[in-house]
């Protein structure tokens, strides 16, 4: 996507000496910032605080955490140790444990003096797959756009950040949001906030602002009353996992709006490439670890100041307390459909997509 008119992939390689840059996200929407990543060590923590985020693209950065790790040592135990590592950065996001388990694979069956050059052609190649699968996103999606499409522009209500920046590119659940506005489909974007990190409010409205896409951010108890009063036509969302039977694991929150959606008939998607469905288990309310993060980050916000700096400010007393899970599962009988790279799946025939 562009950037200023500048084209970016949320992380890219420098070829010739072999570390990784990415846009560090927790600096977004105020300052357009690029870190460099030449160590295992630094993509954990890239993963872990989220300056790289979003399944698809917490993936392929973990396979760059491989690569990085193959610069200093290719020996079995090396890459053993950078895969437990990376696999500890962040527990939800079913793509993670797919890119480091593809990696490992791949890598073994390579004598170690090319597993060098080995890794960061493989995930060379995983980074283009995730740009063509995303692509096909948005073909799809674009098709459940049209159908809601009259005479007047369609309002999409989103939660959490699925765009380019969770992604390497195009994004998840804004891929088909981008198709339809490139094709001269009006559509309008409803776009929640995402307590208690704000991905929707900092960076699904800042890239949506960068494409020119319409939009306006809500709070997160606001989307209800838009359904109720006929002011929203579709939910598209991202996922971190879909398991084989549909049930949708997103940013916490995500169930109160398909709660809301199945009340008032309106369908609800979720957007997501093949890698983030997790076809070993069945229900995602026992068998998905929901990530516990650091309380902090409901008690502080960051802004920016009149005077023009970021700012992290408190919200809550001194003496209270917060929980912080990160996503929730909503159950596959709220949810109309998952938008993948290879169609459109109602969720009790999400298995079908195995054999295609």
């Amino acid at each position: 996507m562009n950037v200023e008119q500048q084209h970016y992939r949320t992380i890219w390689p420098d070829t010739q000496t072999r570390y990784v840059t990415i846009i560090d996200q927790t600096r977004l929407p105020f300052a357009f910032e690029l870190v460099r990543i030449d160590s295992v060590a630094a993509m954990v923590t890239a993963i872990n605080t989220m300056q790289v985020r979003g399944a698809p693209l917490i993936g392929v950065s973990a396979a760059y955490g491989i690569a990085l790790a193959m610069n200093q040592d290719t020996s079995d135990a090396a890459l053993a140790m950078a895969a437990q590592q990376l696999l500890q950065s962040r527990p939800t996001a079913v793509n993670l444990a797919w890119a480091v388990q593809r990696m490992q694979t791949y890598l073994t069956q390579l004598p170690t003096s090319l597993r060098r050059d080995g890794a960061w052609q493989e995930v060379a190649t995983m980074a283009d797959e995730d740009v063509l699968q995303n692509q096909a996103i948005g073909r799809h999606g674009l098709v459940c756009i049209q159908k809601r499409y009259t005479d007047k522009p369609v309002q999409i209500l989103t939660h959490c950040n699925a765009g380019w920046l969770a992604t390497v590119d195009y994004g998840t659940a804004l891929a088909p949001i981008y198709a339809a506005h490139d094709a001269g489909i009006p559509v309008h974007v409803w776009v929640d906030e995402t307590r208690p990190r704000n991905q929707g409010a900092s960076l699904t409205a800042w890239e949506l602002a960068q494409h020119g896409v319409p939009h306006t951010v809500i709070t997160d108890n606001a989307g209800g009353h838009l359904m109720q009063h006929g002011q929203v036509d579709m939910v598209i969302v991202g996922a971190d996992r879909v398991t084989r039977t549909g049930d949708v694991c997103n940013k916490i929150g995500t169930y109160l709006k398909a709660l809301a959606a199945f009340d008032q008939q309106i369908p609800f998607y979720a957007a997501v490439p093949s890698p983030t469905i997790d076809w070993q288990i069945e229900n995602g309310l026992l068998d998905i670890e929901i990530e516990a993060r650091n309380p902090e980050e409901v008690a502080w916000i960051q802004g920016l100041t009149a005077q023009g700096t970021i700012e992290n400010v408190r919200v809550i007393p001194l003496q209270s307390q917060a929980l912080n899970p990160a996503f929730d599962v909503t159950p596959a009988r709220l949810v109309t459909g998952i938008i993948t790279e290879k169609g459109v799946y109602a969720p009790d025939m999400l298995t079908s997509l195995q054999s295609h």
